[in-house]
């Protein structure tokens, strides 16, 4: 699998935005990774930053700003402005329905509660998965939906030893092993409790894809066994990813 990294922006398509997210489609049945952010009046929209400023054109904090403030703007992808608009996280629930899974990356912001009540109101539980930065963050969340899947911290053996110890359920758990190639000993471990693993290429190796215009900078995330690339470069990491599988057969 492929992981799109904030929808993998490309051409003049902006991050954190449902036509992105077709353009990824085209290329490979990828994960759909995106970032969701609270406005100041609880509505929950796809954007990374706590500013507007870099992505949109507007300025200003986003949990500052109403949802009819942040709807007015512009996305904007390679410092041009383009003709799309930030998008809640429920058009993006209902876009997936059907076609996608979507990694959320859930900022501070946003309370776990109000997560899992717009997944429910969405019959969205079998469509998405949710990103926590901490064990107690997936423990809490699991508390509250342990029928969600959820991407957990897993980086060193020892991060591994406390993600099993803990009062989870490891058949919902995508283990994330950090940007880079990932240690084998952890993929190896992982895999014997029956957790897939998810490794970063975005920077470096997505980089090196693009001046090479070739797969080969995946090869070594792959040979470690990684069961999920996240990656800017989604019809490049996708070539890698069937090559694999071709070899497999």
């Amino acid at each position: 699998w492929v992981s799109a990294h904030r929808g993998a922006p490309v051409h003049g398509l902006p991050e954190n935005a449902v036509e992105t997210f077709e353009y990824a489609l085209n290329h490979a049945p990828a994960l759909i990774e995106t970032d969701v952010r609270r406005t100041s009046d609880g509505v929950l929209v796809l954007m990374h930053d706590e500013t507007l400023d870099r992505t949109t054109t507007g300025t200003g904090r986003v949990d500052a700003t109403t949802f009819e403030q942040v709807r007015a703007l512009r996305l904007v992808a390679d410092s041009v402005v383009t003709s799309f608009r930030v998008p809640t996280l429920a058009e993006a629930l209902a876009w997936a329905d059907g076609r996608a899974v979507l990694l959320l990356d859930v900022k501070p912001d946003v309370p776990y509660e109000e997560l899992v009540a717009a997944i429910r109101q969405h019959d969205a539980a079998d469509r998405v998965a949710v990103i926590t930065y901490s064990l107690a963050d997936h423990q809490r969340l699991f508390a509250l939906a342990p029928d969600l899947v959820v991407s957990a911290t897993a980086e060193t053996p020892d991060e591994v030893d406390a993600l099993l110890s803990a009062d989870i359920d490891p058949d919902r758990v995508i283990a994330w092993t950090g940007v880079g190639v990932p240690d084998p000993a952890v993929i190896q471990r992982l895999h014997a409790a029956g957790i897939r693993a998810q490794a970063g290429a975005f920077g470096a190796i997505d980089a090196a894809a693009r001046a090479t215009a070739s797969p080969a900078p995946y090869a070594p995330i792959l040979a470690t066994g990684a069961d999920v690339i996240s990656t800017d470069v989604v019809p490049m990491a996708a070539l890698a990813a069937r090559e694999v599988t071709r070899r497999g057969r």
